[in-house]
């Protein structure tokens, strides 16, 4: 199908998605990205964030804390830190991970300080999407 493209995403402890799909949005480091067959070769580094996939049975949402994506002409493959399907399992492991964020943050000084700071925020708008 032209339409489509191979989407696969995996984390280190599992495969969570090998589909069909028509476009993919990313939570980028540089800003959110829709992936879609035939985009321009790229890799990107991503922030923790919602990864929306757009499949033949419908939309499929993530949770993703960070990684990497390679976007192809015919595939989209991200490989995340950690990545949950959205839902309380995802919802109570994120949240973990902020209070482990936010306390980190607590004791960091300078340029540190504020990558956690930035890191729990987008951490806290992904889990509040999953409510």
């Amino acid at each position: 199908m032209a339409d489509m493209m191979q989407f696969d995403l995996v984390s280190p402890e599992r495969k969570l998605a090998s589909v069909q799909a028509r476009a993919v949005q990313i939570p980028a480091a540089s800003g959110d990205l829709t992936a879609m067959p035939d985009h321009a070769p790229l890799i990107t580094t991503l922030r923790p964030g919602v990864l929306v996939v757009d499949g033949a049975d419908g939309e499929t949402r993530f949770a993703v804390t960070g990684g990497f994506a390679e976007i192809t002409p015919g595939a989209t493959s991200v490989l995340a830190e950690r990545a949950y399907p959205m839902g309380p399992e995802g919802r109570d492991a994120l949240q973990a991970l902020l209070d482990e964020t936010r306390a980190k943050a607590a004791s960091a000084q300078g340029n540190d300080r504020d990558a956690l700071n930035k890191t729990a925020d987008d951490l806290a708008q992904t889990i509040s999407t999953m409510a």
